[in-house]
């Protein structure tokens, strides 16, 4: 039986390993030796669902959408109409979040916490943009669909 357990990640890497205390101590020193050459080789990405293109594209909108909610709202142009507001703001967490679902008390939060006023009715700004086809229910949360993507010049 064992008597040292250990598990580490740093990055991308990561290093767990059971037996004897000194062996493991041994192993544990050379991953940490080539720990800079190992991070180097394999930086951290947030991890991908094998064979799921859904999080690929996920992950790169996440990656290049470094701009505030206020920034995004302007360049969208939903300032003014709160339906497009709220598809916005919702396209904005899923990206920045890196959200496959939000909810509509996420999208209401996401627009108070960043001083971007409030809607009027948020319930019924979702039901416009189901209605359009902009955006698609999943139980109890939604998402962004391409057709709402577009509409938003994404």
């Amino acid at each position: 039986m064992p008597d040292a357990k250990i598990e580490i990640k740093v990055g991308a890497v990561s290093f767990s390993g059971e037996g004897p205390g000194e062996w493991l101590s041994k192993q544990l020193d050379k991953v940490l030796t080539k720990l800079p050459e190992l991070t180097k080789i394999a930086p951290c990405d947030e991890p991908e669902e094998a064979g799921s293109a859904g999080a690929a594209t996920a992950n790169n909108r996440h990656k290049k959408n470094n701009v505030t909610l206020a920034a995004f709202l302007k360049d969208k142009q939903a300032t003014v109409n709160q339906v497009r507001k709220f598809l916005a703001t919702a396209a904005w967490l899923q990206d920045h979040e890196g959200k496959n679902r939000v909810s509509t008390a996420e999208v209401t939060m996401a627009l108070n916490s960043h001083n971007q006023g409030k809607l009027t009715n948020p319930g019924q700004c979702l039901s416009r943009n189901l209605s359009k086809g902009h955006a698609v229910k999943d139980g109890s949360q939604f998402y962004v669909s391409d057709d709402g993507r577009a509409e938003l010049g994404n």
